[in-house]
């Protein structure tokens, strides 16, 4: 019965890292650009490319 007290410990130290690294990457503005990335796959790479290199 006591390996259940060292694991719900161990589970809930887990967790407390996990939402530690959470709220630091919230904070440090990993989560601000939610659109490029879910379009970039849309794009061809060579299409970018050229069209950057007419511009100048």
């Amino acid at each position: 019965m006591s390996i259940f007290y060292l694991l719900i410990g161990v589970s809930l130290f887990a967790a407390l890292i996990f939402l530690g690294i959470f709220i630091w990457a919230v904070k440090s503005g990993q989560m601000e650009d939610d659109y490029s990335h879910s379009v970039r796959i849309l794009f061809d790479d060579d299409e970018i490319q050229n069209n950057e290199d007419k511009v100048e």
